[in-house]
């Protein structure tokens, strides 16, 4: 992570939003650094977040490297602003078997509206760290609408 220090107020919101996702919460994920246009966040094992062989679930991976990327596009938006995921990329590279994963998330390249992000995701066991999965994710800045705001909405059409 870098050693920039992040605004407090920026990072007290950035935190709020991750801790609004009763997913995350659901998943046991925690953010564990945040700076200037990065995240990390770990989410320690559990059997019910395996798959078939025992090792974490891709979907679990995907899920954590997505909100990672979020929260560090959103430490580089405007206060008054939230954001969704509009595109997602992710390569699995290993099997992601071990005590932990600890996904490392990087702004690429903010934008006016979109903002690219890349997300590494690790499985630790013990002090190794072996990288099972990188993804590429574009974030779209929602205007003048606040997490909170957009969580009293409906969601209008697609998944998101």
């Amino acid at each position: 992570m870098s050693d920039a220090l992040l605004a407090p107020e920026i990072d007290a919101r950035t935190r709020a939003a991750f801790e609004a996702h009763g997913f995350m919460r659901l998943l046991g994920a925690r953010i564990t650094a945040l700076a200037p246009g990065l995240c990390e966040v770990r989410l320690p094992f559990s059997p019910s977040l395996t798959q078939h062989h025992g090792y974490f679930h891709a979907g679990v991976s995907a899920a954590i490297a997505d909100s990672a990327a979020g929260c560090a596009a959103y430490t580089l938006m405007d206060p008054t602003s939230s954001l969704v995921s509009v595109e997602y990329k992710i390569n699995l590279l290993a099997p992601a078997r071990g005590r932990e994963l600890i996904t490392r998330a990087r702004v690429v390249r903010p934008g006016k509206t979109l903002t690219i992000c890349a997300a590494d995701v690790y499985c630790r066991e013990g002090e190794e760290e072996t990288l099972c999965a990188t993804t590429l994710t574009t974030i779209m800045e929602l205007k003048e609408r606040t997490p909170s705001s957009a969580a009293e909405e409906p969601p209008r059409g697609g998944s998101r």
